[in-house]
């Protein structure tokens, strides 16, 4: 990624040391750039909740071994690239290959995009996850109900597919699972 040599750039130390913003933005930092998106509204911590009820019960369904991480964890590499996700999931096989002091990928990642931070989580962070090499990225569209899903080619995100309505969305990385897309945003 290319800057402007005018845009101040960051280590990993220094990101740390930064004080929470007032408003509750969320900073991230991708190459050394800061970023920093609007907090939240109420649908999408809604929509990560019933995510998260949903997959923890395909995990012990299946006897998965995998790990959900909710906000506040973090997939960081280097030192000058930090962020979090609004949900991912790291397989027990994925995590033992993993440095045991900080996971650097994930299997799949779950972003829901608000209209706050729609671009970047559609472009910059999107294309971080895949140069990451997350297997998977699930972009969950609050507004329009949708949930695209991005697949990992070895070079980054190739194919997609968009899911909506009454659909049921396709995961590679869990293939057993069965969501459909109604389920994340009515009861």
């Amino acid at each position: 990624m290319s800057t402007s040599p005018l845009v101040k750039t960051y280590t990993l130390e220094e990101f740390w040391q930064l004080t929470d913003p007032p408003d509750r933005s969320k900073l991230e930092l991708i190459a050394g750039v800061l970023y920093m998106t609007p907090p939240p509204e109420q649908t999408h911590d809604t929509v990560i909740s019933r995510l998260n009820r949903l997959l923890t019960g395909h995990l012990i369904a299946t006897n998965d071994r995998g790990t959900l991480y909710l906000p506040r964890a973090a997939i960081w590499t280097g030192r000058r690239t930090y962020l979090e996700p609004d949900l991912f999931y790291v397989s027990a096989e994925l995590a033992a290959r993993l440095d045991p002091e900080r996971r650097d990928t994930a299997d799949l990642v779950v972003e829901v995009i608000s209209p706050g931070s729609a671009m970047y989580d559609r472009n910059t962070k999107a294309d971080t996850y895949g140069a990451l090499g997350v297997g998977e990225l699930w972009l969950i569209d609050e507004e329009a109900e949708t949930v695209e899903v991005r697949y990992q080619t070895g070079d980054g995100f190739g194919e997609s597919r968009a899911f909506e309505g009454g659909q049921r969305v396709e995961s590679r990385v869990l293939p057993e699972l069965s969501v459909s897309v109604g389920e994340l945003f009515t009861d």
